[in-house]
């Protein structure tokens, strides 16, 4: 495993919001197409003071937010708006579960952290992230444990779903290839 892959650090950008939805993330109308270059361009577009936010801390790649985010339309686009942004994580209580998965299937993590912690991690100017570990620490300070699915951490280790089953291209061929000798 690469450690450039289970291990981010990175400023913050605070989103010191609940309930923050889809659309807010991403307008409906900016999701005419399915190629995800260039759409972090929209991102917080329809959040008031999303815009200003966002040229406050250009180079932030982890986003700490409150609880259900990413709550709303079914849209994968929201998370391709991140993503080509530059974040490599979301941390929050708690995600909506369909943007929890499309994040996932990105490689960009999504931590689940109490909502007793977050308060910390909206002050942070800089977190490390470890995948493999499953902990968390701001500004050098306490160390924060988080849980992730086993299957879906590979996910992120290994650069999204899709990079996770081509990396498993050779062996279902090699598998196939001896199932097809065994019956011939």
């Amino acid at each position: 495993m690469s450690a450039s892959r289970h291990l981010i650090t990175g400023s913050v950008l605070a989103l010191d919001r609940a309930n923050v939805d889809t659309d807010q993330i991403i307008p409906a109308h900016r999701l005419t197409g399915i190629d995800t270059a260039g759409l972090g361009q929209y991102l917080f577009a329809s959040m008031p003071g999303g815009a200003e936010l966002l040229a406050a801390h250009p180079e932030a790649t982890i986003l700490v937010a409150r609880e259900n985010f990413g709550c709303g339309s079914s849209r994968e686009h929201a998370v391709w708006a991140l993503e080509d942004r530059g974040f490599r994580a979301v941390i929050a209580p708690s995600f909506a579960r369909i943007f929890e998965e499309n994040a996932y299937n990105r490689g960009v993590a999504p931590i689940p952290v109490p909502a007793e912690k977050i308060e910390a991690l909206l002050g942070a100017c800089r977190i490390s992230i470890d995948l493999e570990q499953q902990t968390l620490c701001a500004d050098g300070g306490e160390t924060i444990r988080f849980e992730l699915d086993p299957l879906r951490k590979r996910f992120l280790t290994e650069g999204g779903y899709m990079e996770f089953l081509n990396s498993r291209v050779p062996s279902v061929r090699e598998w196939l290839a001896k199932r097809e000798a065994a019956t011939t």
